[in-house]
């Protein structure tokens, strides 16, 4: 039988300390031998129940097939662990749990090096003026995995098709939404390489429908930050003990070359962003995101992004910015979220009259903005269910300000600003299935008030 080095060392070392003790005792009398004894004794039950502890662990480990079960990990090397941020193949999972930075949520079980989740939605929309416009559709369906092949090296990806359908007659797609590798270099710094999600805005990494309230996400991080919008690169994540977590690095980025006036009216950087899909990279893009929870509840942060965008293909040279200021609260049943984005693209008249897009209705504009103020109330809660009421009042505008000098013409002047005021509630039925129901009104389109129903998941 192998007898473990520290339970054998153990007779000795009581004798060692006893015998320390009683030379100590004859010095300095028998009160400071008692107080040493009881020191110690405190100490080695300490000892104990740590051993405890990580003979428990040891046990319940489930060994992979053909491994060993692993020894147990040492605290800094446990923080690298797979999050339950953004579910086990064959054990049940426990409840999810969100990852500081970035990505989807999923389920983990305990010795689990492989994890699937994915989230999903449908939606149905019923414009007030024109029933006859009313829809019903799977707006995305997302599967992830996540595989571990190590302690500090995991790999991420995410498969989405949207509109249920996806061929060459169908307004259907399928798409990678994420797809990269992490490593953890210490319990502080990690880096990621691949096609990741911005960090820019409160939804755009955090998207699953659970995760923000209203059928449809809102259009200040759909039409001026671009929907799950992704690049290719290189980045380094920093979390820090006093809340700070820090995101940078260089991606791929837009490319006015594939400007659309009828996409741009829709979203200015929607009509440009690339995806990773045979992206041109002449021009690359920096980008970098402080977020700040230090106090229980609150979120603070922003972000930036900017890159050229030319590659070279049009004569013109152009850079493309974008920066973001948001917040989130949630103090006792509360949840009061503010965005705000604000973008530009350079040289923009030079572009609309190269690429002959002068008379347009879109040509591309010179700056685009917007920023919304959100409310929510857990207003009852029974068991898992919570009934959560919101409102959300927002302004936006694809196209603030076009540049002077389009040509003969003269320059139009920016589109009016968009004001949607949305109330409805989210009915939580546990941590991974809502139910939701909302009301769009709209100041400058009215023909876009609608009444909106949504079933969303995430696990």
């Amino acid at each position: 039988m192998k007898i473990d080095p520290r339970f054998a060392l153990r007779p000795l070392a009581a004798a060692l300390l006893l015998g320390c003790g009683l030379a100590h005792a004859q010095s300095t009398g028998e009160t400071a031998l008692m107080k040493r004894l009881d020191q110690l004794a405190a100490e080695l039950a300490a000892v104990k129940a740590e051993l405890a502890t990580l003979q428990q662990q040891r046990a319940n480990a489930p060994a992979p097939a053909g491994q060993a079960a692993p020894a147990a990990q040492p605290a800094a090397v446990a923080r690298t662990a797979p999050a339950a941020q953004p579910a086990p193949v064959a054990a049940a999972p426990v409840a999810p749990a969100e990852d500081t930075a970035g990505g989807a949520r999923y389920s983990v079980s305990a010795g689990s090096a492989t994890v699937i989740g994915g989230y999903g939605e449908i939606n149905y929309n019923r414009p007030k003026n024109s029933s006859r416009d009313a829809q019903a559709d799977l707006r995305r369906a997302v599967l992830g995995i996540q595989h571990r092949f190590d302690e500090r090296t995991k790999v991420v990806t995410e498969l989405e098709v949207e509109h249920a359908v996806s061929s060459a007659g169908d307004v259907g797609e399928v798409a990678l939404e994420q797809a990269y590798i992490e490593h953890q270099f210490t319990p502080t710094w990690a880096a990621r390489a691949g096609l990741f999600l911005v960090p820019m805005g409160l939804i755009n990494e955090n998207h699953e429908p659970t995760a923000y309230y209203g059928v449809e996400r809102n259009f200040v991080e759909t039409a001026i930050i671009p929907s799950t919008w992704r690049e290719g690169g290189v980045q380094a994540v920093g979390s820090f003990d006093n809340g700070l977590t820090l995101q940078a690095g260089v991606a791929t980025g837009f490319n006015v070359n594939k400007w659309d006036p009828a996409e741009g009216r829709e979203s200015p950087l929607g009509a440009i962003h690339q995806e990773l899909a045979q992206a041109q990279a002449r021009d690359l893009s920096v980008f970098g995101a402080l977020n700040w929870r230090g106090i229980p509840g609150l979120l603070v942060g922003g972000g930036v992004f900017s890159g050229g965008a030319s590659h070279g293909i049009s004569v013109t040279k152009s850079r493309v910015t974008l920066w973001d200021l948001h917040a989130r609260w949630t103090p006792g049943r509360w949840d009061l979220a503010a965005v705000y984005a604000r973008g530009s693209i350079s040289n923009s008249a030079a572009l609309n009259n190269e690429f002959g897009i002068v008379g347009s209705d879109a040509p591309i504009p010179r700056n685009f903005d917007g920023g919304y103020l959100q409310a929510a109330y857990k207003l009852w809660e029974s068991g898992s269910y919570k009934l959560k009421p919101f409102v959300r009042a927002e302004r936006f505008n694809v196209a603030r300000r076009y540049a002077d000098g389009l040509g003969p013409i003269a320059t139009p002047n920016g589109l009016p600003t968009e004001r949607v005021l949305t109330a409805g509630a989210n009915f939580d039925i546990g941590s991974g299935v809502v139910l939701k129901a909302d009301y769009q009104k709209f100041k400058q389109n009215k023909d876009l008030d609608r009444f909106d129903l949504g079933l969303g998941w995430s696990f």
